[in-house]
């Protein structure tokens, strides 16, 4: 066992960073916690002399713990029933009192969905580097690679992501106004007005896991997306109740029928269209969400 004094107190100051890493790893809540603990059950048993710098040492462990979990789970998700879309996560400050989430777009759905291109090595490197700003011979360090190799991982790391997304993009500020028109076009039944916000080559992306109302495959077009999200709407047995909170760090809408949470629904938008939107519905993912306001 450590010798430290307060191995608890230590452990908390980084839990919000391995939390971090953890979750943009594996897209998912109770895997992300599932890591931290296991990390902070190997943090006290190591020993003194193993523990040189407390943040090298954890974020290691996560970060192997993490890849391992990533590769075991892509097996899994080889036979998830449609697309696997990642977890979706309230990150209103009031939500997250602890500030467990380091929040910016690289928590939002849409950059999520773009790691899901990166094998898992990939996925370490480049989040290490270009999210949590680690130098290469830290990330060579943690990862058991030499800088050379850490470079040459990022560089195909970055030409995968940079296929399905130019950039990290800077706050949108016309994000929420037009949530706010594509929520008004969709509950009126707008089809003309509701295509005008979207993208020429927009995509609808659906995860019920086969447990909730989600199309087989993803939809591309202003047309096709449009009568599928109008279409999609009408055929619920049941009209849910929206209310708009921040997820993943940026304002989406979560409905809830009979007070649970029933989907999730977050746009990806740039130059004032709506070129992504993403639609979980799978129940298992949306166990994390708070209870309905009041």
């Amino acid at each position: 066992m450590t010798t430290r004094e307060n191995p608890l107190a230590e452990f908390d100051r980084y839990r919000p960073l391995l939390f971090s890493i953890a979750y943009r790893m594996l897209g998912a809540v109770a895997d992300a916690e599932d890591m931290v603990q296991e990390t902070f059950i190997r943090w006290q048993q190591a020993s003194g002399e193993e523990v040189r710098s407390p943040k090298a040492f954890l974020v290691t462990i996560i970060s192997r713990l993490c890849i391992n979990q990533l590769e075991s789970a892509r097996a899994r998700r080889e036979e998830y029933v449609g697309e696997w879309l990642p977890e979706p996560v309230v990150t209103d400050p009031a939500a997250d009192p602890l500030e467990i989430f380091r929040v910016d777009e690289s928590l939002s759905i849409a950059f999520l969905t773009v790691l899901e291109r990166l094998n898992p090595l990939e996925r370490a490197v480049f989040l290490l580097h270009e999210v949590f700003e680690y130098e290469y011979g830290e990330i060579a360090a943690a990862l058991e690679r030499s800088e050379a190799n850490c470079r040459q991982i990022l560089k195909r790391a970055r030409e995968h992501v940079r296929e399905a997304r130019p950039r990290l993009k800077a706050p949108n500020p016309g994000h929420d106004k037009l949530l706010e028109k594509f929520l008004e076009a969709t509950r009126s039944g707008d089809l003309e007005g509701l295509m005008s916000l979207l993208s020429a080559d927009v995509v609808l992306h659906t995860d019920g896991g086969g447990k909730g109302p989600a199309l087989p495959h993803r939809v591309q077009g202003a047309e096709k997306v449009a009568r599928a999200a109008l279409g999609g709407l009408h055929r619920l047995p049941k009209r849910p109740s929206g209310y708009v909170l921040q997820i993943n760090g940026e304002n989406g809408l979560v409905s809830y029928i009979d007070g649970r949470p029933f989907g999730v629904i977050t746009l990806d938008t740039q130059d004032g269209r709506i070129r992504a939107i993403y639609v979980v519905t799978n129940p298992d993912k949306l166990t994390h969400l708070p209870a309905p306001p009041q």
